[in-house]
């Protein structure tokens, strides 16, 4: 019997996309990969599990969305708030063209911060804490274009501890810029020094870390941005 030929996703899910950057690439060390039917198919048989998943909690908060009442609790739309708020940054980091969902998603909290907004007029205090929030949204909604930033974030990532700095060190930079801003002074003193570490024990060994290298200069180069913006 032949074997089944399994091709990469033209959009992969978390999984996939963290099994591809593994693939043959010594920044990860024992972790890196060799990409055969098997393991793709795994990473995405998982992804398309998380996909399911994420449908059926997008369906679910749609239709508990559609059933408010003209007066409905403040308590009941904050919850759905922030599910959709939750449900968007999911869909930033699992499988298939999630575009068009994200789109909808965006256009329900816009109605909801709507009936938020006319619930505070009159409170001025309420009505400034809400466009600090709208700003926050929009904000983390930028971020979350970088599908390695929402991996990043996401709970229940592929990328584990170990596998941060490789990752970084991975990146685009386009990717790196956002990711960047994740970590505060502490957190990239520590991703700087096991990445130099990295990166010379690599070297050492004859490998081509060119692009590494330049990736750790780019986050050395943020780092001290920050700090000279603190000053």
């Amino acid at each position: 019997m032949q074997d089944i030929k399994y091709i990469p996703s033209n959009h992969p899910g978390a999984f996939e996309r963290h099994l591809i950057r593994k693939e043959n690439n010594p920044l990860f060390g024992d972790r890196k990969t060799i990409i055969d039917n098997d393991s793709l198919m795994q990473a995405q048989k998982q992804d398309h599990e998380i996909v399911q998943q994420f449908m059926l909690d997008f369906r679910e908060v749609m239709s508990q969305a559609v059933t408010f009442k003209p007066n409905e609790e403040s308590d009941i739309i904050l919850e759905v708030k922030d599910k959709l708020d939750k449900l968007y940054a999911t869909s930033a980091s699992v499988a298939d063209d999630q575009s068009r969902i994200r789109e909808s998603i965006k256009k329900l909290i816009g109605v909801i911060m709507q009936s938020v907004r006319k619930g505070a007029e009159g409170d001025a205090h309420a009505l400034q804490e809400l466009d600090q929030e709208d700003m926050a949204r929009e904000a983390n909604f930028a971020f979350l274009e970088s599908q390695l930033v929402a991996d990043i974030l996401d709970p229940d990532s592929p990328i584990e501890n170990e596998d941060l700095v490789p990752t970084l060190l991975s990146a685009s930079k386009d990717d790196l810029a956002l990711a960047n801003q994740l970590f505060d002074q502490e957190q990239l003193t520590y991703i700087l020094t096991e990445a130099e570490a990295l990166l010379n024990r690599l070297e050492s060994d004859g490998h081509d870390v060119t692009q590494a290298a330049e990736n750790f200069v780019f986050i050395e180069g943020y780092k001290q941005f920050i700090e000279q913006q603190q000053k």
